[in-house]
């Protein structure tokens, strides 16, 4: 009977593994609610298909200087080490400098406002430092390119101990090496 039931078992699960799902056709839906579909995916046709990804250059200094001289902090709500959408294009930025010279090394500091002990504000900033590290991974950067570091309330960029001075500690510092 043992024997059976695990028969069946390991059959339910075999056919559960098995997916007829095309992986490239599924939406992919945004906090808002909004169904956002792969480019091509609507029957257009117009999708990129593999060969068609246009090479960019960052080799010139002019542009490096740019990136490395942009934006490169990440602000954070209270509390909290998610990522904002709205700095998700600072993250892409420095995913593609990085991705285009593999020698190349950064630092992501976290930091946070002066609320909470010691301790725990050491751990959030490490949170925060690893999102951001997390996402430059996810977008293809390599794992020995970037190192997160936690800095809590050590470094504050603005003193003060109103939201607006608070908001702008809540953040993880992008720094090249």
């Amino acid at each position: 009977m043992k024997r059976i039931f695990l028969i069946l078992a390991v059959t339910a699960l075999m056919a559960g593994c098995g997916s007829t799902t095309n992986l490239d056709e599924v939406p992919v839906v945004d906090k808002t609610g909004t169904s956002v579909l792969p480019p091509g995916a609507d029957g257009s046709g117009s999708g990129v298909g593999k060969g068609d990804v246009t090479k960019v250059d960052v080799g010139a200094s002019s542009q490096d200087a740019a990136i490395v001289g942009g934006p490169r902090v990440v602000y954070f709500d209270y509390d909290s080490y998610v990522i904002k959408p709205e700095f998700q294009s600072v993250i892409e930025l420095h995913a593609r400098y990085l991705k285009a010279d593999k020698g190349r090394r950064v630092a992501i500091e976290g930091h946070t406002d002066e609320r909470g002990g010691r301790e725990y504000n050491l751990a959030l900033g490490q949170k925060r430092a690893e999102a951001v590290r997390s996402a430059l991974g996810l977008l293809g950067v390599a794992d020995s390119q970037v190192e997160a570091v936690s800095f809590g309330k050590e470094k504050p960029a603005v003193q003060g101990t109103d939201e607006a001075a608070m908001a702008r500690n809540r953040r993880a510092e992008i720094r090249y090496r």
